[in-house]
């Protein structure tokens, strides 16, 4: 039996403060994600396990540590010797091998049915415990499907991706129990327009080197990087290995970045110096080579913010339920409730919509192929757009204690604006949906099937779906596209509850989200049913 804490201290008695959560799974407490993988197709076994081990408090505790104790560059051994390496906190370690063993990054294409809903719930559920190991999985999980451009180079990787295992060491991938693979697009010059990149490949015999800079490279530790270079026949995906046969390959770590949140997380900038890559389909069709795997890695930042909301609601509902202020139980106070069920609003709304988003990267079929590609991105506009505060609402909650380390608060802030700008920010994700209900007539008919199936269940969405359609029954100006792709995304998610969530969930949605009848800040609502709400907390 584990010791208690002392409550008598010298000069007072401990009382009015919550307890330690301790160890609670991830799955099985969360009435919400159990509903969205029922409709979705996910896989409830895999996810009943890996919640199990990810709730524990040990494993808690990893993440906890794996964030005090932040990645290290190590540029060169004591002999001056390039070593180019980032060294981690053991925690990172163990933390990667749970959700490696897990199928965190293979189990969506492992050929049973319903992998991405429940590679979504994955991440869901990781992103609650320690969001920066994430980032290496996720880019593995999406790497997997780009690789088919080069049967070849599937051949050697793919078996590697696929394996539940971790296996940190620095060895060629053919060599290896197991491998992670990352990107690296991004330029100084141009961001977002990778089509301004500058550095260049030159052939080699049968493969190429590269050389030039990448302005940011997550996870710089992975065994290899999907990466956009200029070929003579313009720009092209390679895979640039990591480690070669008896040496390592010119890829040259420059500094690390000295980031806002995601600290268990290396990220870097990186030079090629003539590093050996190999081609990764067409010459020229570099963006879409690589394309495919951007489309994957946005589902999870579609989904990370709901992970990130529910996380920071758990702890705010564990405060509320254990702590008194004015003779009454904070969870008893009517502006309290009004508040916790205003953003159970929020979370629910997320993680409804991206698991539908999940379930249609599942589905075989070119509608809903094409609903993924445009709800995807709606997704991950709005579920980023609101979790910062939705996390800072739950924060405040806490009073100072929400303001403090020993709390997981301070994680949660730094983290929430991230997946807003990874994979595309705000406006790249609006001008990105423009484009393609534009050039895309199967995508945008398939939006609006979507949002048909749900009329006829309530007169307020009807009557809101007809006002967007009549304010824009084409495409809108550039200067629109946040406001057209907010209420977008807002009468999708509005779809989603209607059709799969409770009446109290989807009525309170509806009117506080598509009718007004809300102020400007959370809890500023009046009518809904705050006791069912609250109590989808668990």
């Amino acid at each position: 039996m584990t010791s208690q804490a002392r409550h008598t201290l010298p000069t007072h008695d401990v009382v009015n403060q919550p307890p330690s959560r301790g160890g609670t799974n991830v799955w099985s407490s969360d009435l919400v994600l159990q509903n969205t993988a029922r409709f979705s197709g996910a896989r409830t076994d895999p996810l009943a396990s890996y919640g199990d081990v990810l709730g524990r408090s040990e494993t808690r505790e990893l993440g906890r540590e794996a964030n005090r104790h932040p990645p290290e560059l190590r540029l060169f051994d004591q002999g001056g010797r390039r070593l180019d390496e980032v060294r981690f906190h053991p925690s990172y370690h163990k933390i990667m091998g749970v959700s490696q063993s897990a199928g965190y990054a293979s189990l969506a294409w492992d050929g049973q049915p319903g992998g991405h809903a429940t590679h979504a719930a994955m991440m869901y559920m990781a992103g609650q415990i320690e969001p920066g190991h994430c980032c290496p999985l996720t880019m593995t999980y999406a790497a997997i499907p780009a690789l088919e451009a080069n049967k070849d180079l599937a051949a050697i990787w793919r078996p590697k991706l696929m394996a539940r295992s971790y296996d940190p060491s620095t060895k060629p991938v053919e060599q290896k129990a197991s491998a992670t693979l990352g990107m690296a697009m991004t330029e100084k010059q141009g961001g977002s327009d990778v089509r301004a990149n500058t550095t260049i490949a030159t052939r080699d015999g049968d493969h190429w080197r590269l050389h030039g800079h990448k302005w940011f490279c997550s996870a710089p530790m992975c065994d290899g990087f999907l990466t956009l270079a200029q070929a003579p026949g313009g720009l092209t995906c390679f895979l640039v290995p990591r480690w070669l046969d008896g040496e390592r390959n010119a890829i040259h770590l420059m500094r690390l970045k000295d980031k806002l949140g995601n600290k268990a997380n290396a990220s870097s900038e990186i030079e090629y110096h003539d590093a050996l890559a190999f081609q990764l389909g067409d010459e020229g069709a570099g963006v879409r080579t690589i394309i495919e795997m951007v489309h994957h890695t946005r589902l999870d930042t579609a989904v990370a913010p709901a992970g990130l909301m529910r996380a920071a609601l758990v702890e705010a509902h564990h405060w509320v339920l254990h702590r008194s202020a004015f003779q009454r139980r904070l969870i008893d106070q009517p502006l309290m409730r009004s508040v916790l069920a205003d953003l159970v609003l929020e979370w629910e709304g997320a993680l409804t919509l991206g698991m539908r988003v999940a379930q249609a990267f599942d589905s075989r079929t070119d509608e809903d192929k094409a609903f993924a590609r445009i709800s995807v991105a709606l997704a991950k506009f709005l579920n980023n757009k609101r979790c910062p505060t939705v996390v800072v609402e739950a924060m405040e909650v806490l009073g100072g204690m929400g303001y403090v380390e020993d709390t997981q608060m301070p994680l949660l802030y730094r983290e929430a604006p991230l997946n807003s700008i990874w994979e595309g920010s705000g406006n790249v994700i609006c001008l990105d949906i423009l484009r393609t209900i534009g050039r895309d007539p199967l995508a945008a008919e398939a939006l609006q099937v979507e949002l048909d199936k749900a009329t006829g269940a309530d007169r307020r969405f009807d009557e809101a779906l007809k006002a967007h359609r009549k304010r824009w029954p084409g495409l809108p100006a550039e200067a629109e596209a946040r406001w057209f792709v907010e209420n977008t995304a807002l009468l999708l998610t509005a779809c989603q509850l209607l059709r799969h969530a409770p009446g109290a969930v989807a009525d309170g949605y509806i009117a506080a989200r598509l009718m007004g009848n809300s102020g400007r800040v959370p809890g500023s609502v009046s009518g809904l049913d705050t006791d069912a709400l609250v109590a989808r907390l668990g």
